[in-house]
């Protein structure tokens, strides 16, 4: 008969991923890291090594019957009901395992932060916090298993909780505190999509991991595996030696935590690190000098050394690296070893004029001069200088050519948000807020509901009801509610954008660099979109037609790839790539009736070539006025750059109701708030057309 398996699987059994080991018992040495995001291949025992690190570890002290597992030896953090406890003296201990618990991605944020125990409420006409998952975690470690899933506003509830140490309440009529530390363990695969940066910082540690590919090692998996599965209890014990040395090893590591001491040599190195890898801030300094104490006492030291600042570095700057979306990887490897060995030869350096001082062989004015010298020798290239930056001194082509023009300068853009606040809208993304029926929306309001509701809005409810108490007849119930005092919640989500590039490649675009300037804001673009995991598509216009060289997609590297390789040159066909693009969000919106489709537009307006024959501008502004009947947002941006100046894309953005913008105001903040002027219009109808 096949046993149950009641034993969990050994840490120190899991073959490989020594890196990742290595992260995670750091954070049990030291909470105050910040926890470790696992980012990597599915199957590489990310689970496995979490469940297991919790069971390495002997039971901890609570106080007995205690939602929150307040430890009883560190009085300054009580709850209020331990703290009520003992002033009466009733204040009991109790011991239990440290728990893994589990986040799933669907969480809603009452479940995570805790919110009002109805039950108590109805009962008693008394209000009272029931506690969510972090208070569950507190003293444990809370696992969330693919964290770039979960809504932005529960990872950064999550690392403010994890940085703060305390989970803080305030809503339905509640203001409540709870100690909340617990070690924070996030999990993920890179191909689903990234963190935000600004929320992949807030995790001190970080590890990219990925199938073991040496055969021999992997055969031993496999047979470690089938020895758990057929008996997991003497599986288990085998390797208890090992569990039992490790565990004193952590212990032992956590009592030398407030002993050691590191050296201002090794301080300056850390901070020379930050600076060669170009991290932003100050927080990757602090993280490593925390993660570089800890490996030091893990390592049974009091003092920190060079190989420990080295380890910290590759664990703490690995998702902090500031990258553009479409730069290639540099060696970081490389660049930290480079760094390490500049720092040793300033030492040098300095220790060598230290002894010249004490000898006073030279005089003060010529070991200034070597110092100079030497800082200068030693000084880094710098950085994110671009790798294939190409000579953009094309002369003016032949209208009638093609020619493939280089791609601008790109720079930051501030956040693209409409706004699409129409109810019952599904879909997911990063970008636009809207109302929304589902449950896993954030609660912002409560409103009257005109049909039955399975989101009840309770605290709006038990308000509404309040009033009425003293009138009604309750036969022994504390709270009676009737149905006119229903109310429901009102939740709010992000949602994904298409931004659809309709672009002009015709011959006219190449004169003084329209091109060059046109390329480096659509990929501006791209790098914003990128971030925001937003749909992105790309129609060029030239000759006799307009093609649609991207379609809707989430591969923004595939359009950088498109927008680089776009040739330029013929005549001028607006009116196709306006039809065209029409076209491409009618089908999309027929697959998906939720996207929130943007067009824009990046042309002269000098359009010389039409479908039916007639003139240009009219059929033009034919076109652009269905399409600002049918509500398509919008936004012009003109290239027109020459002295003599025509006004035709102007004509154009008013025929579309769009926003107008020139070439010379062509930057980051003026497309975004092109966006932004459109948020008011909505877009509703499930065949592709629009109605405003």
């Amino acid at each position: 008969m096949r046993k149950h398996n009641t034993a969990v699987y050994p840490f120190t059994a899991i073959v490989g991923q020594e890196r990742m080991k290595k992260a995670l018992i750091l954070n049990l040495i030291n909470p105050k890291l910040g926890g470790v995001l696992v980012r990597g291949e599915k199957g590489t025992a990310k689970s496995t090594a979490v469940r297991a690190l919790a069971n390495l570890l002997p039971e901890i002290e609570v106080v007995e019957g205690c939602k929150f597992k307040c430890n009883p030896e560190n009085r300054n953090k009580l709850c209020e009901e331990c703290l009520e406890k003992l002033k009466d003296e009733s204040l009991r201990v109790s011991r239990i395992k440290m728990k893994v618990v589990d986040l799933p991605v669907s969480a809603t944020e009452d479940r995570v932060v805790g919110t009002l125990d109805i039950e108590h409420a109805i009962r008693k006409g008394e209000k009272r916090f029931e506690p969510g998952v972090l208070a569950m975690a507190h003293r444990g470690i809370l696992y969330v298993d693919e964290i770039n899933l979960l809504d932005d506003h529960l990872v950064d509830v999550l690392l403010d909780s994890a940085a703060m140490g305390v989970n803080t309440i305030e809503r339905e009529g509640i203001s409540y505190s709870h100690p909340a530390n617990f070690v924070l363990v996030g999990t993920m695969n890179p191909e689903e999509g990234e963190l935000r940066p600004q929320l992949l910082d807030r995790f001190g540690l970080c590890v990219d991991v990925k199938g073991i590919s040496d055969v021999s090692r992997r055969v031993e998996l496999i047979k470690y595996r089938l020895s758990y599965e057929a008996d997991p209890e003497t599986f288990a014990s085998n390797w208890q030696a090992a569990e039992t040395e490790l565990c004193g090893q952590i212990l032992n590591a956590k009592q030398l935590l407030s002993e050691v001491r590191i050296s201002d040599d090794m301080l300056e190195l850390i901070s020379q690190i930050c600076v060669d890898m170009g991290v932003d801030g100050h927080r990757a300094d602090i993280t490593m000098m925390k993660a570089s104490i800890t490996l030091a006492t893990f390592n049974g030291r009091t003092d920190v050394r060079e190989e420990d600042v080295k380890e910290a570095a590759e664990l703490v700057l690995s998702h902090r690296m500031r990258r553009k979306p479409f730069d290639s990887h540099s060696d970081k490897q490389d660049k930290l070893d480079e760094s390490i060995e500049n720092h040793r030869e300033k030492q040098k350096e300095k220790n060598k004029e230290k002894a010249q001082n004490r000898d006073q062989n030279k005089q003060e004015p010529q070991k200034q001069e070597r110092k100079e010298n030497t800082e200068k020798t030693h000084e880094h290239p710098e950085e994110y200088q671009s790798e294939n930056k190409q000579n953009q001194t094309e002369g003016q082509p032949d209208a009638s050519s093609e020619t493939i023009f280089s791609t601008g300068e790109s720079y930051q853009v501030k956040q693209l948000t409409p706004e699409f606040l129409r109810a019952d809208r599904k879909g997911s993304g990063r970008r636009s807020k809207t109302f929304t029926s589902s449950k896993q929306g954030r609660y912002i309001k409560s409103t009257i509901p005109h049909e039955k509701t399975t989101d009840l809005a309770f605290d709006a409810t038990l308000r509404a009801a309040a009033p009425y108490q003293l009138t009604r007849e309750k036969n022994g119930n504390s709270v009676i509610i009737h149905k006119s005092d229903f109310r429901k919640k009102v939740r709010e989500k992000k949602i994904g954008n298409l931004v659809l590039f309709v672009v002009d490649a015709s011959g006219s675009m190449g004169a003084r660099q329209r091109m060059v300037a046109s390329k480096g804001a659509v990929l501006s673009m791209l790098m914003d979109a990128y971030q925001k995991r937003d749909k992105v598509g790309l129609i060029a216009f030239k000759g006799n037609s307009a093609e649609v060289l991207l379609p809707p997609t989430s591969s923004i590297e595939l359009a950088q790839k498109y927008l680089q390789e776009m040739p330029t040159g013929g005549k001028t066909p607006l009116s196709r790539g306006l039809v065209k693009g029409y076209e491409v969000i009618k089908t999309e919106l027929r697959r998906d009736p939720d996207t929130c489709p943007f067009m824009v537009l990046i042309s002269d307006g000098r359009a010389n070539v039409s479908m039916n024959g007639e003139s240009p501008l009219q059929e033009i502004t034919a076109v652009a006025s269905m399409l600002k009947e049918e509500g398509i947002q919008s936004a012009v941006i003109d290239t027109e750059s020459s002295m003599i100046k025509f006004g035709l894309a102007q004509q154009i953005s008013t025929a579309l109701g769009a926003t107008y913008l020139t070439l010379e105001n062509l930057k980051a903040d003026s497309i975004v708030n092109a966006v932004r002027a459109s948020a008011p219009f909505d877009l509703v109808s499930p065949s592709g057309a629009f109605s405003v």
